[in-house]
């Protein structure tokens, strides 16, 4: 494989995980299983999302339903940006509750273009010429898998992955990867997220799925990027209990959980 270096020029960082779990989250509504009554917070597990924060920015990985739930125990804080990895409701269903954080200024969306029209479609009143008062002030960026931008002063590199048949975008940011709802990822991909440090990816449950990775298949890639560190999200109530699952783990890769912070 070709490594290719990239130069990221971070002095510190910090990962914040605000959700850890499926599209479903965990509990699961209806469900009276061992995961979804579980009394540890470790098993509570809202809809994916994290925050990043650079030396100068402060960077919002997708925005779900469960956003304003995420925000509302944070320091309300500008945030600079938002990198959408896909257009389904379990990543973009929150952008509405980003109008607060608009009394900072705009607050630019990052998407390919075909997430970035889809946006547009379903939320046109967002994306209007002449917004109205109340309206969050969240102008669409178009971006290009493999093509990097800079975001204040931090570079970001947007990756292509693939959800089952759907092209979706993962992100490199310095010595962070962030990889959600993947089935498989070309060898380019592979190469860009050479050399991280921490490496955020997705991993369902325990059996096989069609268009996400399970467990076995999430720690073959973790071990193909060999990154110092690597945190399992996106996980549904069928990956088990997060103290048992965690215990079974190689000693550098762990079960993500809502609410931790991951420093470099």
């Amino acid at each position: 494989m070709k490594i290719v270096h990239y130069q990221f020029f971070i002095k510190k960082m910090k990962i914040r995980i605000l959700g850890s779990g499926t599209s479903t989250g965990v509990p699961q509504i209806g469900c009276k299983c061992l995961v979804c009554t579980s009394i540890d917070p470790k098993d509570n597990r809202l809809r994916a999302s994290a925050i990043i924060e650079t030396d100068d920015a402060r960077i919002l990985i997708d925005c779900g339903p469960d956003f304003r739930a995420q925000l509302l125990h944070q320091p309300f804080e500008k945030i600079d940006g938002v990198l959408i990895t896909h257009e389904h409701y379990d990543h973009v269903g929150g952008l509405d509750d980003l109008r607060p954080f608009s009394r900072f200024g705009a607050v630019p969306i990052y998407a390919e273009k075909y997430v970035a029209d889809g946006l547009r479609s379903r939320m046109p009143y967002c994306f209007v010429d002449h917004s109205y008062p109340g309206v969050p002030n969240i102008p669409l960026q178009e971006v290009i898998a493999g093509q990097a931008f800079m975001l204040n002063e931090t570079e970001i590199l947007p990756l292509r992955v693939m959800h089952g048949r759907l092209p979706i975008l993962g992100y490199r940011i310095g010595q962070v990867g962030y990889i959600t709802d993947m089935l498989t990822m070309p060898e380019e991909s592979y190469e860009q997220l050479a050399g991280v440090d921490v490496l955020v990816m997705n991993a369902l449950r325990i059996a096989s799925h069609p268009t996400h990775q399970n467990l076995e298949q999430a720690l073959i890639a973790a071990k193909r990027i060999r990154a110092k560190e690597t945190y399992f999200i996106h996980m549904s109530h069928d990956m088990g209990l997060h103290a048992k699952v965690e215990e079974e783990l190689p000693e550098n890769i762990h079960l993500a959980f809502d609410g931790q912070e991951i420093y470099l």
